[in-house]
């Protein structure tokens, strides 16, 4: 039982690579390489998502030296038969498969009812794979990355990762799509605690052999060098354990995941947020309370440092 566990340990290593840096966002440049999605809602949230001239009219996406900001709507009070509150998809104009990307984030959306995320997505969904690194709800923390993909995909019950798993299976098509997540155990990696702690850097790696996902919270002392400055190159062998993996050991990573965009968004309520409200504390329905509360939402949004990738 030792040797199949050291073999397996050894199976998992193997990931780490060199990378060098090819694409780099920051402030403005944001705007430039990602589009807007103003398109109905796919997981049924209470928003209208905006194009790209209504988001920079009502300021939902702002971009100012090394600041781009992306929010919801904090002024409206919606009529109940009437669209969601306004917010904001972007999606990369570039895809990805193998690469290493590096978002360093000062502020994630907080507050009941939201429902943020950073994840990339192939066309076709699920035939060519989702990674949701950043993702939550109601500010129940910490953060969850999880793996949706076709019939096919599962991962083992032990791994090189510092959370815990939560389902094995990753076919999006059962278990109401709820993928394969590990819940991470830094609890600075959501909701207030991350902003009360000036936020901090969250890394996904996608190679053949598996998926990785770190995070660092700003006040941590072991935040790579590497990844604190976004070296031109990086090496993520010297990252240590990160706080989830996805090998291939059953799960063929090229077969079932093609190339990647990028995806922003914020939604409010919707398929899990919604079906999650009750239990989170928060008050009234969630619906009624995004139509009526609106000064709620002055704290949901997004502020990016930098968005570094490497392939």
């Amino acid at each position: 039982m030792l040797l199949y566990f050291v073999s397996l340990l050894a199976l998992q290593l193997v990931s780490g690579t060199s990378y060098t840096q090819s694409d780099s966002h920051t402030g403005i440049g944001f705007l430039k390489s990602f589009s807007y999605q103003a398109i109905p809602d796919p997981t049924h949230g209470r928003v209208n998502y905006v194009d790209a001239v209504t988001a920079a009219n009502e300021n939902l996406t702002y971009a100012s030296g090394d600041h781009f900001v992306l929010r919801t709507d904090f002024w409206s009070v919606l009529d109940p038969d009437g669209p969601g509150r306004n917010s904001v998809r972007i999606q990369s104009n570039k895809q990805y498969t193998t690469s290493v990307m590096i978002f360093n984030i000062r502020h994630m959306p907080q507050g009941c009812a939201t429902w943020p995320a950073v994840w990339t997505v192939g066309e076709d969904w699920p035939n060519n794979g989702e990674i949701d690194v950043l993702e939550g709800i109601n500010d129940q923390g910490p953060n969850q990355a999880t793996l949706h993909t076709t019939a096919g995909c599962t991962m083992p019950d032990w791994r090189y990762e510092q959370g815990n798993a939560l389902l094995d299976d990753c076919d999006a098509l059962i278990s109401s799509n709820a993928g394969c997540g590990v819940k991470f155990v830094d609890t600075r990696s959501y909701g207030p605690i991350f902003n009360d702690n000036g936020g901090g850097w969250y890394v996904v790696e996608r190679s053949e052999v598996g998926i990785s996902v770190w995070f660092w919270s700003r006040d941590a002392g072991t935040v790579p060098y590497e990844v604190e400055v976004g070296n031109e190159t990086i090496d993520t062998d010297n990252w240590g354990e990160p706080s989830a993996y996805f090998p291939n050991t059953d799960c063929d990573i090229t077969s079932k995941f093609g190339p990647h965009n990028i995806v922003i968004n914020l939604t409010l309520c919707g398929d899990w947020a919604g079906s999650a409200y009750g239990d989170s504390g928060c008050p009234s329905t969630c619906v009624d309370y995004v139509n009526n509360n609106a000064w709620a939402f002055e704290d949901a949004y997004f502020d990016f440092q930098w968005l570094k990738i490497y392939t």
